[in-house]
């Protein structure tokens, strides 16, 4: 027989049987598809080394005024930050205990700290407020209690509501037993958050009536998933915690300044402050036209700052002033309630329009000017969207990850076909649906979405799946991420994981998380294909293969390559010699294109009525990309 070629189909396809998908590629892990060829994807870089505390689930970049290093705002279930040039800045918000009046610090009883000799453990009263474990108190003004000086920022490991008491650790132990403090006074940031969804909390976690209309699953921000949105207004940043106030941070006062409550903020500025919303689900800011925009909010009532949330209100400030959110003919500030669904899920903003997504429906919010001011027209009943960050737009069309299908928005409202829809939607975790988020990565023309698979331990992201809207291929693999940032600003696509560090992807060919940098193991296999369709066996005994090894940054990187066969469609693979192909050339000194040279023929031995063909490579420095191999076969019989 002659050499036969082992061509493909672009994408990963497990929609079918391994057999019916032949000529196709049934499985593979950190795999791109470019121009239609197979590729390993690129690696990643720390920012820096140091970390972030908390899970970050929120990454804004945006350049000020002055248009020197670019901020990134990161938003944890226990922080916000702004990262610029390598650094880390704390902007969360002193949270404002007594409810109504502005948060300045206040003042704890006489001589509130208690310190037991030879323990780290420290107990302060505070007959005032009641903090939630987790959270984060700055203590000052405080005498040595102990031999200890209590003064700084801690987090708070337990809380005793009945005797007015929590409890911090020191830094050394105490060396007397010890009460004291003389007048101390501290300040508590705004609560933590959790870092993954704890089921039946939380808006729109289940019916919505189930507690009666307006009424939560939960009461307290502190037991939801910590989802910030956040967006820049000019050079000042915009944020809020879903289901908390909106805080502002101005880009004037430096990055050493905390954010601080709009409506302080408003008051201060001689407005209203009091009916700036309370509580949010998400926002965003239309840069156009200069407003803010609060998704899921409390209503306006003149006389009345202490409105019931509704799930379904859009409400905005007045343009060109954040500061004013009271409706007046000589303004436009306003509101307005959607109709279908039960809660606002997210919105995001586009070229043209504003697109929110209830949870059983999309609507299109356009700017139209005095008197409406915006206007909703609702383009799709009857679809969903998995969580408030399942959402992008690129190149001004924006795609999204359904409860049980993807969807792309061009104007209009379509399905996206997915080779992988059964495969991924029977694997996803759907208690942690809220955990999924969406990112582009314009350089290669790919959405890519992450999610809790049912195989991980159910509460961490541990898989991706890949649409490249130029090939229209799909391709899905593994990997650990909480929140994606587009580049565009930044040079490359930012990432956040679960070591608490921010990472460059698509730069080298590594894992380079840690200061040690790992190989990545990345594999691509064919589904099965037939010998003489099936009719009858196979022997296999040398390959040729076809691959480059471009952009590797080592010398003689390699990969293997592996056949498989089964005797019938049902029964075992059984693997070949796995035969190591690799290059002659040293690509660790070479920058430009070069033009490859690598095993010539590998010799295997496989008997088999349909095979399957396997790349892999798990070496440091290994950059490679398939073209069209082709294996020598002999007919070996029908039995």
């Amino acid at each position: 027989m002659p050499l036969q070629k082992l061509t493909y189909r672009a994408g990963i396809n497990r929609e079918g049987t391994d057999y019916s998908n032949e000529g196709g590629f049934y499985d593979g892990d950190k795999i791109r598809f470019r121009s239609g060829q197979p590729e390993k994807i690129g690696g990643w870089v720390q920012l820096v080394n140091s970390q972030f505390l908390g899970t970050c689930r929120s990454l804004w970049t945006w350049v000020n005024l002055d248009g020197l290093d670019p901020y990134i705002g990161l938003g944890t279930n226990v922080k916000y930050y702004l990262y610029q040039g390598g650094g880390y800045y704390d902007i969360t918000p002193v949270y404002r205990t007594d409810g109504t009046a502005l948060p300045p610090p206040h003042d704890l009883p006489s001589d509130p700290i208690e310190t037991t000799n030879g323990s780290k453990i420290v107990t302060i009263t505070d007959t005032n407020y009641t903090p939630n474990i987790n959270d984060y108190v700055i203590i000052t003004s405080s005498s040595s209690v102990g031999g200890l000086d209590i003064n700084g920022q801690y987090i708070i490991t337990s809380v005793d509501a009945a005797t007015d008491t929590y409890t911090i650790l020191s830094g050394t132990n105490a060396s007397s037993d010890d009460t004291g403090g003389g007048t101390v006074t501290v300040e508590y940031l705004f609560p933590s958050g959790l870092d993954v969804v704890v089921f039946g909390t939380g808006w729109g976690a289940g019916p919505w009536s189930r507690n009666g209309w307006n009424t939560p699953f939960i009461s307290g921000i502190a037991n939801q998933l910590r989802l910030w949105s956040n967006d820049n207004y000019g050079s000042d940043l915009v944020i809020n915690p879903r289901g908390g106030p909106i805080f502002y941070w101005k880009d004037v006062d430096g990055k050493g300044t905390r954010a601080k409550y709009l409506s302080d903020l408003s008051t201060t500025e001689g407005f209203e402050g009091q009916y700036v919303p309370y509580s949010t689900n998400c926002i965003l800011t239309s840069s156009a036209q200069r407003f803010i925009i609060a998704f899921g909010a409390n209503p306006y009532v003149e006389g009345d700052a202490a409105t019931p949330f509704n799930p379904m209100l859009v409400r905005w400030s007045d343009q060109n002033n954040q500061y004013q959110w009271v409706p007046d003919v000589t303004n436009q500030s306003g509101e307005f309630t959607l109709s279908n669904g039960s809660y606002i899920v997210t919105a995001l903003a586009t070229r043209q329009e504003i697109l929110v997504w209830t949870d059983s429906c999309l609507y299109s919010m356009q700017y139209v000017g005095y008197p409406y001011v915006w206007s909703f027209q609702l383009l799709m009943d009857n679809i969903t969207i998995m969580g408030p960050n399942a959402a992008v737009t690129v190149n001004n069309v924006t795609y999204w990850m359904g409860k049980d299908k993807f969807y792309m928005y061009t104007g209009v409202v379509s399905p996206l076909p997915c080779s992988l829809r059964q495969f991924i939607f029977t694997d996803i975790n759907t208690d942690q649906a809220f955990q999924v988020f969406a990112g582009s990565n314009e350089g290669f023309n790919e959405v890519w979405w992450f999610y809790v698979s049912l195989n991980s331990n159910g509460t961490l992201i541990d898989k991706y799946v890949i649409y490249n809207y130029l090939d229209k291929v799909w391709s899905y693999g593994t990997m650990g991420r909480t929140a994606w940032l587009q580049y565009g600003i930044q040079p490359q696509p930012i990432a956040a994981d679960y070591n608490n560090r921010l990472l460059y992807h698509e730069v080298g060919n590594d894992d380079a998380a840690t200061t040690t940098p790992q190989p990545i193991e990345a594999y691509l296999q064919s589904s099965d294909f037939g010998i003489e369709s099936g009719e009858h066996f196979g022997f296999v005994w040398r390959m040729l293969p076809d691959v480059n090894f471009n952009n590797s940054s080592v010398n003689a990187p390699t990969v293997t390559m592996t056949l498989y066969g089964r005797q019938n469609s049902g029964s075992s693979q059984q693997p070949s010699d796995v035969d190591s192909v690799v290059s002659s050339q040293d690509y660790s000194t070479k920058t430009a294109y070069i033009i490859p040279q690598f095993t010539g023929q590998i010799y295997t031995r496989l008997r088999a009525r349909q095979m399957s063909f396997e790349i892999r490579s798990k070496d440091l420095g290994v950059a490679w990309q398939l073209g069209v191999p082709r294996i020598d076969v002999k007919p070996d019989g029908r039995r």
